[in-house]
């Protein structure tokens, strides 16, 4: 799942790349906004974490920019930038929510989580692959129209995986998943959710990529 980062700032811009990537995004950054608006032009995002202040063109023009055209990938303003003018004007402006660079990082993880969650259940509300389907919106899994039961985090290893199709998604990756930052995590627990979700789904829907983590497979009928 791509994201586009907008930030100026080489150590910031670096430091937020390596979280977005450590949470299973893939990370397209650019460092002014004619790039951002070049790059919406060429690939497709899940969503857009996008600075105030940039040179070339700022923040709030490339939003405005973005809107005009009929852009409406969801945005995360993030600013240095702490007065409730500025927030109402980013919101106004199209903006889906607004950050401050002083907020922890788990809370920027979990804010375009949330935005990538709406969107996908605005526009779909599902993820499929072959006869595997993730109701975003029901919260439900069916394998061939077929309920399959899981438990919430069983439900969170195969959303990431399926988010991720098409490529390996490693431990650090999913553990972030089920447990957030700054948390302890039981050394197998991974491996046993992993292990679940193939009784329930079948052995070959999730493909281990040895020394590397998982991925998922299209299920065979």
């Amino acid at each position: 799942m791509h994201i586009l980062l907008v930030e100026d700032d080489p150590l910031l811009g670096d430091g937020l790349r390596a979280a977005l990537d450590k949470a299973g995004f893939k990370v397209i950054w650019a460092k002014d906004g004619g790039m951002a608006l070049n790059l919406l032009q060429t690939h497709d995002y899940a969503a857009m974490v996008l600075d105030i202040g940039l040179p070339v063109l700022d923040g709030m023009e490339v939003l405005r920019q973005m809107r005009a055209g009929g852009n409406r990938l969801p945005v995360l303003m993030l600013t240095a930038r702490d007065t409730t003018r500025d927030k109402v004007l980013a919101l106004d402006r199209g903006a889906d929510d607004y950050l401050v660079k002083t907020a922890e990082m788990e809370e920027l993880i979990a804010r375009v989580r949330a935005l990538v969650r709406r969107s996908a259940g605005g526009r779909a509300g599902a993820l499929v692959v072959g006869n595997l389907k993730l109701d975003l919106t029901a919260h439900t899994v069916t394998m061939d129209d077929q309920a399959i039961g899981l438990s919430t985090c069983e439900f969170a290893v195969l959303r990431a995986l399926l988010e991720g199709s098409g490529r390996v998604l490693t431990r650090s990756q999913l553990e972030d998943v089920l447990y957030g930052w700054k948390k302890n995590v039981d050394s197998n627990a991974l491996e046993v959710h992993i292990h679940h979700l193939r009784h329930k789904l079948g052995q070959d829907v999730i493909k281990t990529v040895r020394g590397i983590g998982y991925t998922i497979a299209r299920p065979t009928s």
